[in-house]
């Protein structure tokens, strides 16, 4: 009698002890971040001046993202990144974004859509080639080419004052994640005020994302080159120009 009441108590607390650690388990499992998902939809052709629809499906886990911080479109034609253009994107309340374009010419143009959401950034790229493309030609005379698979965002800062600390903040990624532990700087300069270039180094603030402050001491248009770099013998730069009122 006496072993069975022993049975029967230690089977009781086996269950009580497996059910706590299912619950913690369950506990982490639902504290630890998931991934942001972003579904990038492009048309593969147009025609000249036909009206575009750029789409972009934002998960986090299983759950649409309906109120992403930021989805904005960027297009530049191919081989001209420095004359990107940026779309702001109207949510359809349903985890998607879309924004309406136009191509005025022939060629192959570039769409990428950065996302952030859920304290994450993700950027993924599409093409679609306009009219009859681009020609041969062209792409001897673009702009500095990236590797295919390497992009960055500028949060370009909205209001920028004379004598007031800026926060500048890149996001990086290379095939499609967050490229981490890279060496990235800002280079800024206005020729119009003095022949100095500033070299500000970043601190990787999380997976991807590289922050550093600098305060502009006169208003006009200022150039900010960002530079990348990393052991595994990455170098890629993009420049920007930043308005200081």
């Amino acid at each position: 009698m006496r072993k069975g009441l022993l049975l029967i108590f230690g089977t009781i607390i086996i269950l009580i002890m497996a059910g706590c650690s299912g619950n913690k388990n369950n506990a982490l499992n639902e504290d630890m971040p998931k991934p942001l998902e972003v579904e990038l939809s492009v048309p593969e052709t147009a025609d000249v001046k036909e009206a575009v629809v750029l789409k972009a499906t934002v998960t986090y886990g299983e759950e649409k993202v309906e109120d992403a911080d930021e989805v904005v479109f960027e297009i530049w034609e191919e081989g001209k990144k420095s004359e990107s253009e940026m779309l702001d994107s109207t949510n359809k309340g349903d985890g998607t974004y879309e924004a309406n374009t136009s191509f005025e010419q022939d060629g192959v143009f570039e769409v990428q859509v950065h996302v952030t959401a859920k304290q994450q950034h993700n950027m993924p790229k599409s093409s679609i080639q306009v009219g009859e493309g681009t020609s041969e030609a062209h792409h001897e005379h673009g702009d500095h080419e990236h590797s295919e698979d390497f992009s960055m965002h500028f949060m370009n800062p909205n209001k920028v004052e004379i004598n007031q600390e800026t926060k500048l903040v890149v996001h990086v990624q290379n095939e499609e994640t967050p490229l981490e532990k890279a060496r990235v700087r800002f280079e800024i300069w206005n020729d119009a005020i003095s022949e100095k270039h500033d070299f500000i180094d970043t601190t990787e603030s999380k997976a991807g994302e590289y922050e550093a402050t600098f305060t502009f001491s006169e208003k006009g248009t200022y150039d900010v080159k960002i530079h990348v770099e990393n052991d595994d013998g990455l170098h890629e730069h993009e420049e920007y120009k930043v308005e200081v009122q």
